[in-house]
């Protein structure tokens, strides 16, 4: 199994689980929370087909990666995605992110620019500002989030409960577009993480991405569902077209937050033109 080096805790070094499949121009995706690598299945062969080479890898304390209790932030996140693209000497590469991944691709391009990278996707966005602050209404309160950690707190099981209806908006698309094997897979993965990362990363949705979207030099693809319960459409994703320069916006209509696996015909189909484009 292959790892990466990205930092170290006390006498342990922080390894990050990576998976690099394919030959052509290379395409790097960054999973969403609570999930894994593993769960771009229905993207992985699309793109292989299409010639790409195809680079999947577990955050930090999800997954098979290490499950420290340090670098729960975008800062050290991006850095890991950094260390990553350079061990492996990507040029010409497209970074893809997918909810919480989508902090990631904002940030690396943000802080370290586009001079490995080409173009950029962000599917159900987290950017460009979650948290209502005075200069952001249209973020969420701080008290939605209190109320997450708490939950979490007490009983992360039950957290993911919700979590993954949510994700998926079980009462709507149940038995048509996610099934109970689906969720249940979606579950153990997220129970397989560590417990500290479960938490710590609540905080770290409240990052401000403001300053990072403006210098994103490459075509960038969003894609969004329109009943996006995770990351609601309004305060996320129909705020990028004014805040970065050369963006395509879809909207997926009744499209839940993890639209990658309900509706991964349409994001596959918008995927693969922006890499034909």
């Amino acid at each position: 199994m292959p790892y990466v080096t990205v930092g170290e805790e006390n006498s342990s070094p922080i390894k990050l689980y990576y998976e690099d499949h394919g030959s052509g121009q290379p395409v790097v995706l960054i999973h969403g929370y609570p999930l894994d690598g593993h769960s771009w299945e229905k993207q992985v062969p699309v793109l292989l087909e299409a010639g790409k080479r195809v680079i999947t890898y577990d955050r930090r304390g999800f997954g098979h990666s290490s499950h420290p209790v340090i670098g729960y932030d975008y800062d050290t996140f991006a850095a890991d995605l950094k260390t990553l693209v350079d061990k492996l000497d990507l040029h010409g590469a497209v970074l893809a992110g997918f909810s919480m991944g989508t902090g990631e691709v904002t940030r690396y391009l943000g802080t370290y620019g586009s001079e490995r990278v080409v173009k950029a996707a962000l599917f159900g966005p987290i950017p460009p500002f979650l948290l209502q602050t005075d200069d952001n209404p249209k973020g969420v309160p701080q008290s939605v989030f209190d109320g997450f950690m708490e939950t979490i707190k007490q009983d992360r099981y039950a957290w993911f409960k919700s979590f993954f209806d949510n994700f998926y908006n079980v009462d709507k698309l149940h038995g048509t577009r996610i099934s109970d094997e689906a969720w249940n897979a979606s579950f153990e993965v997220a129970a397989g993480s560590s417990a500290y990362a479960t938490l710590a990363c609540v905080s770290t949705w409240l990052t401000d991405f403001r300053a990072d979207l403006p210098k994103i030099d490459v075509p960038l693809l969003v894609l969004q569902g329109t009943e996006d319960r995770i990351l609601p459409i309004d305060a996320t994703g129909r705020r990028l077209p004014d805040l970065v320069s050369d963006i395509r916006f879809i909207e997926v209509e009744g499209g839940p937050h993890n639209i990658g696996w309900t509706h991964a015909a349409e994001l596959n189909k918008a995927f693969i033109d922006l890499l034909a484009d």
